[in-house]
């Protein structure tokens, strides 16, 4: 039978919950067993898809074109699996579904409540996996903070299912917090002492706690937090803020968390956890031989959840290369003033990546970003957006078309380098329409795209609505900007690059979603290594003057 484990959190937002759970599945697969978790989020938007970067973050994409929340990132990259829209549920699509059922009949003519409709589609939803019998266990984080009016239906469910599975099948980590006050020089297990009696009030006693803290909490703090809240001591587990999130399956497997449950769920311990190959990544990260500096030229910069998945891509392909990777971010906006000003931002960079989003904000100084490291040859990747605006760049300043746009920005431009997707002209809802999930690419052989991959045929993910215009494709690549990846079914040019230069490549789909710490993205290796490269060549040059 499949196990259950329900990561909750307390007193403050944002203390790790996903990290904590991708850490705990990271330990339990290491051991043998087959793990998957999945997120529920409780507000009402169906999915993370017209959700602002601002308000949430980047909106993470899964293979089958679920737009998601950004935790299924940190599964996908602990755990080197794939995951699907089963693996984040949001209050919105479990209302959108009863509604739907209601609009149907299904219910009958009875009355629809929160309980019990609400609630057996979210009991549902949680078992979905689970009935695949594909996984030993199932790890559902739910989102929000405990007394949180938004989680209550999530709570209810939580405390059904525990009496319908029974406790050696279903466990229940509650993540909290233990804040220091410098004034006294004390820990304090007040907050947690009230969380864990607001998660009691709804029915649920928590098996295992997990107390992030700036500081160690000795034998005295643990006794203290097993007698007010009903756990066993060695069920108290320390979680310290760690150098990075990637050092967090360690710390727990030191405090036993993974035992710990495997003893609660009655599992039977399959052997002791292979962590050879994260050690391995963890000693070239920790212990880099080198240092570049990226500039990542973005418009939603004052918030680095919005390019997550960007910032941990750099860290997997650095620690391949031995190499510390410090990404600077820089705000395209700032890049529309004088040339002396960009060149002044951008000249001390090793490499620039500029940065996917949406909109007319902050493209001109995208376009000037890419025209500068164009010309000075400095290594550039460009994601989507950047994609795109590097194809513009082209077009104005080699093809010497000066009024070259993209329709997004300019909808009425007489050279539309980018223009609109056919098939997204009669579409008119914003959500869940784009061009979502993994698409096949061709790669044209002894391309620099052909030679980093190490194959023809790729598979990556995408999410957009406009596309690089065919019309202008033949002079492109006579002017030298070569379409080096090609959707075979659409014709749809998914890779640009340009040969005689450092390293100088377009995607039009997002690399960045499937790096992970035992598979890192060849792209973003390729283009760390030649940042690197161009450093040593810069530098050498220099001397020799």
């Amino acid at each position: 039978m499949t196990k259950y484990i329900f990561v909750t959190g307390g007193v403050t937002s944002s203390l790790g919950k996903g990290i904590i759970s991708a850490s705990l599945a990271k330990l339990l697969q290491a051991r043998g067993f087959s793990v998957t978790i999945q997120k529920f989020d409780p507000y009402i938007n169906v999915d993370p898809g017209t959700l602002n970067p601002y308000e949430h973050g980047e909106c993470y994409v899964t293979d089958d074109g679920a737009e998601t929340d950004l935790d299924l990132g940190h599964y996908e990259r602990f755990l080197n699996i794939s995951t699907s829209q089963a693996n984040n549920v949001t209050t919105g699509r479990i209302y959108q579904t009863v509604i739907n059922k209601e609009r149907a009949g299904d219910y009958l003519g009875k009355t629809v409540q929160v309980v019990p409709h609400i609630t057996d589609e979210i009991k549902y939803r949680v078992q979905l996996l689970g009935t695949s019998n594909d996984y030993d266990i199932v790890i559902t984080e739910l989102g929000g903070t405990v007394g949180d009016i938004e989680s209550l239906p999530y709570l209810e469910s939580l405390r059904q299912l525990r009496w319908e599975l029974g406790s050696d099948n279903c466990l229940v980590i509650h993540l909290t917090l233990i804040p220091y006050l410098r004034a006294a020089k004390e820990l304090k297990t007040k907050p947690t002492q009230h969380s864990v009696k607001e998660l009691l009030n709804t029915g649920i006693q928590p098996d295992i706690l997990v107390c992030r803290t700036e500081h160690p909490i000795g034998m005295d703090i643990r006794r203290k937090l097993a007698l007010f809240c009903n756990v066993d001591v060695g069920s108290v587990i320390e979680a310290m803020d760690a150098e990075t999130i990637y050092d967090v399956p360690l710390l727990m497997l030191k405090e036993k968390l993974d035992t710990t449950v495997i003893t609660k769920l009655r599992l039977k311990d399959r052997k002791e956890p292979n962590l050879k190959i994260w050690k391995n990544f963890l000693g070239k990260l920790k212990n880099p031989t080198r240092e570049i500096r990226i500039g990542l030229v973005g418009k939603y910069n004052e918030l680095q959840d919005a390019y997550k998945s960007i910032y941990e891509a750099f860290v997997h392909a650095g620690a391949v290369n031995e190499c510390k990777v410090i990404v600077e971010p820089v705000h395209s906006e700032q890049l529309e003033g004088t040339d002396e000003a960009l060149a002044k931002r951008l000249s001390e960079m090793d490499g620039i990546l500029v940065a996917p989003g949406f909109g007319e904000r902050g493209i001109e100084g995208k376009i000037r970003a890419v025209k500068y490291v164009r010309e000075n040859n400095i290594p550039f990747f460009g994601i989507c957006l950047g994609m795109q605006c590097a194809v513009v760049e082209y077009a104005r300043h080699v093809l010497g078309i000066e009024n070259a746009a993209s329709s997004e920005v300019e909808p009425d431009t007489e050279h539309a380098i980018i223009d609109l997707m056919e098939e997204q002209k009669a579409v008119t809802k914003k959500g869940g329409t784009m061009r979502l999930g993994a698409y096949k690419c061709e790669l044209k052989r002894k391309s620099r795209a052909h030679q980093i991959y190490g194959t023809l045929k790729i598979e990556e993910r995408h999410r957009h609505r406009y596309e690089f215009n065919n019309k202008y494709l033949a002079d492109m690549e006579k002017a030298g900007l070569i379409a080096s990846g090609i959707n075979p079914e659409s014709g749809l040019v998914e890779i640009v690059e340009m040969k005689d230069h450092p390293y100088f490549v377009g995607v039009q789909f997002h690399p960045e979603l499937k790096s992970r710490v035992e598979a890192p993205h060849p792209l973003f290796v390729a283009f760390v290594a030649a940042c690197s490269a161009h450093k040593y060549d810069s530098n050498h040059k220099k001397e020799e003057k």
